[in-house]
């Protein structure tokens, strides 16, 4: 079939690799670029593959404003989005003979909206995976073609869950176009009673509350690890926190208040239990293990994180 692909992350570049050696990409859409430090522009991964691979390009600002006309002339039998960022009009839906069919990162209709990945490793789950469902205009509330699940290891990070995640939506994706071909496809309406919903994380979510119990500290950090990745202040300095690991050790203190700190280990008291800090990254500094960091930072105990 001839595909639209429409995504910007990373997340949607396995994703056009696969469906390209079984289909043909007649068209690449991403979100506009954006200027990153010092002024410079940067481009999106999507557009880097689709550059890199001579696929057509189109950037539009406003795609249901500005993007119908020159979408329509490409012919298309699909479009696929993936993560693309833009809210999609009923005309641009229609566009194509087979519609738009979107990768979503959760097992729908759990987890619709902006986060999926994220909430699933914040929320402790033991099991995610992907689906494949048709664009409707209210979001993520498509028919289901087709999920494919996936295990959450226990102290996975997000960062290592979407690069899984995203093969599986390549294979999931590519699984379903083929279906779609050959008018097998089966579309099955969601249960909206089970539906749940999460939204995109906002920058106060991602200051750690120490009053938090052990566990919802542990799953927090995984959930925004590598980025954008929570953090606390040492010494009224921001200090990034890129892993924590429960300790069973009886501790008594404050939240927050390092209750254990030698030249290997530091153990932070919560609201409820505590926590080995074990990765993380001070003010102007690089990333590093607790060994490294405490090597050269005195922290004594007592010392009380995000005051």
């Amino acid at each position: 079939m001839k595909v639209v692909f429409l995504g910007t992350p990373d997340f949607g570049v396995p994703a056009m690799d696969k469906i390209s050696q079984h289909h043909t990409i007649v068209g690449v859409v991403c979100q506009p670029d954006k200027v990153g430090a010092r002024g410079k522009t940067e481009f999106c991964p999507v557009k880097k593959y689709a550059l890199s691979h001579n696929l057509p390009l189109f950037q539009f600002e406003k795609i249901s404003r500005d993007g119908a006309e020159t979408l329509r002339s490409l012919g298309a039998d699909i479009m696929v989005t993936a993560a693309y960022g833009q809210i999609l009009s009923q005309e641009i839906i229609d566009i194509a003979p087979h519609g738009i069919i979107n990768i979503h990162g959760s097992l729908l209709p759990k987890l619709r909206g902006a986060a999926p990945i994220q909430y699933a490793v914040w929320q402790g789950l033991s099991q995610t995976g992907v689906t494949i469902l048709n664009t409707v205009r209210k979001v993520d509330a498509g028919e289901i073609i087709l999920q494919k699940t996936l295990d959450i290891a226990p102290y996975e990070t997000c960062g290592q869950l979407f690069e899984r995640m995203s093969l599986l939506g390549a294979e999931a994706v590519t699984e379903a176009l083929d279906l779609i071909q050959s008018g097998k496809a089966v579309y099955t309406p969601q249960d909206e009673a089970q539906a749940t919903f999460c939204s995109k994380i906002t920058a106060e979510q991602e200051q750690l509350d120490w009053s938090l119990s052990a566990t919802e500290l542990v799953n927090l950090v995984r959930a925004l690890c590598p980025s954008p990745s929570a953090w606390t202040t040492l010494g009224g300095k921001r200090l990034k926190i890129f892993a924590l690991r429960p300790c069973e050790l009886p501790l008594d203190g404050r939240s927050g208040e390092v209750v254990l700190c030698g030249k290997k280990e530091l153990v932070v008291k919560c609201g409820q239990g505590a926590v080995y800090v074990t990765d993380l990254q001070a003010e102007n500094s690089k990333r590093m293990d607790i060994a490294s960091f405490l090597n050269g930072h005195k922290v004594p105990t007592g010392t009380v994180l995000g005051e």
